[in-house]
């Protein structure tokens, strides 16, 4: 239904929660907006870029329908998922920003009948992300990260101060984690995982099976224990959506 301009890819920039998705629709020029599934897809450019950004909803089952409403009706060529996650690798602390290079379901057990983690009939546990979109990304996220003073005092209130970039596993799973025990569970179980969050993987999927690239960005709000909840929303406001918006803004204005 839409058509990027040539060598213009058409993006799809997709967030869970309206507060992670606000700072990037403020610099959007948007074009028109169409609500279509109970949301509200707003086509546009961002810095001279084609996107469609969408709030998708909380969830996996939210996620893997707003992707293939994105890739299926709205032909988007390249999708990236912006929000927040909680930290789970030991280097990652509360403002870092992590890549995902490789996505997983931590709720996904169907055994016996298949492996733990393994999604059914499909062979895999992991789905990998666009390795170039994710250097892209990584690059942007590097040049933003390095501004000096990025983030003013009230993110510096909130412990943020100098944000690490990291690149690896991230999980997903329906659950929000915000207890000491389940996040050293999945410490345990999954040891690689540097991050969890309740959509990245269930879109991953999904771009697998319709053979479209994407990446996964996230901004590490809490270490996924007992003050998960604390100053959540604040976080969003102040660090997170900044982030999120910079970041994209400074990869959008890196394709020419």
């Amino acid at each position: 239904m839409n058509a990027a301009a040539p060598n213009r890819p058409l993006t799809a920039v997709v967030s869970a929660m309206p507060q992670e998705l606000s700072a990037l629709l403020a610099q959007l020029d948007t074009r028109h907006t169409q609500p279509h599934a109970g949301r509200v897809f707003h086509h546009g450019e961002l810095h001279g870029q084609p996107v469609v950004a969408v709030l998708c909803g909380i969830g996996k089952v939210a996620a893997a329908t707003t992707t293939a409403l994105l890739i299926e009706r709205y032909r988007v060529e390249r999708i990236v998922f912006t929000g927040v996650a909680g930290g789970l690798g030991r280097t990652v602390q509360v403002g870092d920003v992590v890549i995902g290079d490789q996505l997983l379901q931590h709720d996904m057990d169907a055994s016996p009948l298949f492996p733990r983690y393994e999604v059914p009939m499909t062979g895999r546990s992991h789905f990998g992300a666009d390795a170039s979109l994710s250097a892209q990304l990584k690059a942007a996220a590097a040049l933003v990260l390095a501004e000096p003073d990025h983030f003013g005092p009230e993110a510096h209130a909130l412990g943020v101060m100098r944000p690490s970039l990291h690149q690896g596993l991230i999980i997903s799973g329906d659950r929000f984690v915000s207890t000491a025990t389940e996040s050293q569970a999945l410490q345990a179980a999954l040891p690689d995982a540097l991050a969890v969050e309740m959509e990245g993987a269930a879109l991953a999927q999904v771009c697998h099976d319709l053979g479209v690239p994407f990446a996964v960005l996230r901004t590490i709000s809490d270490r996924a224990d007992d003050s998960a909840h604390i100053d959540f929303m604040k976080f969003i406001d102040v660090v997170a959506a900044k982030a999120s918006a910079d970041i994209v803004g400074t990869w959008l204005r890196s394709q020419g």
